[in-house]
């Protein structure tokens, strides 16, 4: 989170903007188990970290992310700061507000919990569906996940008397689709478009079949530059979180990864520009480069109907030109 506010992008992701572990933990039931942690000690994890994200980001200081952030929060923030480093701007002091936790029941470990939170104020108010993890006992706190909501989403979360909420086995049955099959449609639709095997489960929207279109009109338009560009979407490896809502539906964090490969007969054409600063060198693709982008989302699954895709952080981690 600290180092996302950023106006240069690559020409996939302004695209993408345009149109616009196995983490749930313990199986429980509301009340069946304790929480993972107190309101109180969930506050404390929150100030610590809003802290910490304000000294890494006053020094651009990556080293200090290991403190505060597990991935892929963490891989995505520390490319940012490349970025940050190479074009000389801090990111913005982190001040959170309209906070709303929601603690899951469960035992064992890893243990999770989310918050409901908004930076800036007025028309540039941003929601964050922000998502920290325990991996151990005694292990401290950490940012796991912060995609942004398009609308509120975490107000659909059920809770039980105490004010807790109970999280939702990725292989439960009972729904569109269970959550852990989630992941592996979105890329499908992605890569493939419409068409693809099971996709009809999700509905159209900036963050689904309208992003298959922004990326096949962005080939077309690199194609005219003598840039071909490929994209392909896959489940990335950290999990999937979900907690359940008042129609006994589920609110899902996954992630995916995105492959691109850019490439072009004449040198010069291809340029390491906009997201990709700090990845590489400016002049390190010459004919040839290949990025790897994680995706992180914010979902909707209702007992019945359509999938609904609602947040998204979006940065490039890796390029390898030649």
């Amino acid at each position: 989170m600290p180092a996302r506010a950023v106006t240069a992008l690559s020409l996939v992701s302004c695209l993408l903007t345009a149109v616009a572990a196995a983490g749930c933990g313990s199986k429980s039931s509301a009340g069946a188990d304790p929480p993972a942690l107190t309101r109180a000690q969930a506050q404390q994890v929150l100030a610590s970290f809003t802290d910490g994200a304000n000294r890494a980001g006053r020094r651009l200081d990556r080293l200090a992310l290991r403190a505060i952030e597990a991935d892929p929060q963490l891989s995505m923030d520390t490319a940012a700061f490349r970025l940050r480093r190479v074009i000389r701007q801090r990111p913005p002091t982190l001040r959170l507000s309209q906070v709303v936790y929601y603690i899951p029941r469960m035992s064992g470990y890893p243990r999770w919990f989310a918050a409901d939170a908004a930076t800036g104020s007025g028309k540039r108010t941003v929601r964050h569906a922000l998502l920290f993890t325990q991996a151990k006992a005694g292990q401290p706190w950490l940012l796991a996940a912060d995609p942004y909501p398009l609308a509120p989403a975490l107000n659909k979360v059920a809770l039980d008397p105490e004010g807790y909420a109970t999280p939702v086995d990725p292989r439960a049955e009972g729904l569109a689709i269970t959550p852990e099959r989630l992941p592996g449609v979105h890329a499908s639709l992605l890569t493939d478009g419409p068409s693809a095997a099971g996709v009809s489960v999700l509905a159209d929207g900036p963050r689904t079949h309208q992003t298959f279109e922004a990326l096949r009109h962005g080939e077309q338009a690199l194609s005219k530059r003598g840039i071909t560009l490929s994209s392909r979407f896959s489940v990335a490896p950290y999990g999937v979180y979900a907690l359940r809502t008042r129609d006994r539906g589920a609110l899902v964090w996954y992630v995916l990864k995105q492959n691109e490969a850019y490439s072009a007969p004449n040198r010069g054409t291809l340029a390491v520009s906009g997201d990709l600063i700090g990845l590489a060198p400016t002049r390190a693709a010459r004919n040839r480069m290949d990025t790897t982008v994680l995706v992180q989302y914010l979902a909707t699954i209702p007992p019945k109907g359509r999938v609904t895709v609602s947040g998204m952080y979006r940065k490039a981690v890796t390029l390898h030109g030649s």
